[in-house]
């Protein structure tokens, strides 16, 4: 899979170096390369944004350089599917994470500001928000996106690693433990000492259920409607 960046900050994307996309990097499973919007502006001032029609506080991207920015990248990324990281954007989840993992390619256009100009939206596959809160910039959910599709991706994960991460199955995930059994009088639960597998697997499944249902019961009912589907 190949991913482009379009960003006025390219020096944000600093920690997709490290772990496991820096992994997925050195093992060419993944490609991706950060551009620079200004770069493909036309004006002497590098100038990306300017003022909304209608008046109104803040600025907006400007939509010309996108079009340059994305249409340039289409050479090199010829079925890559275009991204706008906007809070206007659908939920960002696991199911599509998943979807976008089985892609041959992303063009992630980086919001700013404001906003974008709605005329972008025209080149725009999917637009995306991270969740109902304000951050600085479409930045760090673009990177939120790429690390969440990048260790879906054949062979960066050990293969039944994925399948068992909170959301995958519905459910957020059991608790976990490790050594040692006792720290400060607090005890890892006997059923995971006991080398009874079938057991484990049971008492997972039940907290995994607790969890979902005390922390997010909106996953939770979702959860008990696939199950009743499955049972039908």
């Amino acid at each position: 899979m190949r991913i482009d960046i379009i960003t006025i900050f390219p020096e944000i994307f600093a920690p997709l170096n490290v772990s496991i996309v820096k992994r997925a990097v050195e093992k060419r499973t993944v490609e991706i390369k950060v551009w620079n919007l200004r770069d493909f502006t036309k004006d002497k001032h590098k100038k990306v944004d300017d003022t909304p029609y209608g008046g109104g506080k803040g600025m907006v991207l400007k939509c010309e350089p996108i079009f340059a920015a994305v249409e340039h990248i289409k050479q090199y990324n010829k079925k890559g599917k275009v991204i706008l990281t906007t809070p206007q954007g659908y939920l960002f989840n696991q199911g599509m994470a998943k979807r976008l993992s089985g892609e041959e390619g992303l063009i992630i256009i980086c919001g700013h500001y404001e906003g974008v100009d709605e005329r972008v939206s025209s080149i725009v596959d999917y637009e995306i928000s991270i969740g109902d809160y304000v951050l600085t910039g479409g930045e760090l959910p673009a990177m939120v996106i790429i690390d969440c599709v990048v260790r879906l991706l054949p062979g960066v994960l050990p293969k039944e690693a994925p399948v068992f991460d909170s959301f995958s199955q519905h459910l957020l995930d059991w608790p976990s433990y490790t050594k040692p059994a006792v720290f400060r009088e607090m005890k890892v639960p006997e059923v995971l000492l006991s080398g009874n597998h079938k057991e484990i697997a049971h008492w997972r499944k039940e907290q995994a259920e607790k969890r979902t249902k005390e922390r997010r019961p909106e996953i939770y009912k979702r959860y008990l409607k696939n199950q009743e589907k499955n049972n039908e």
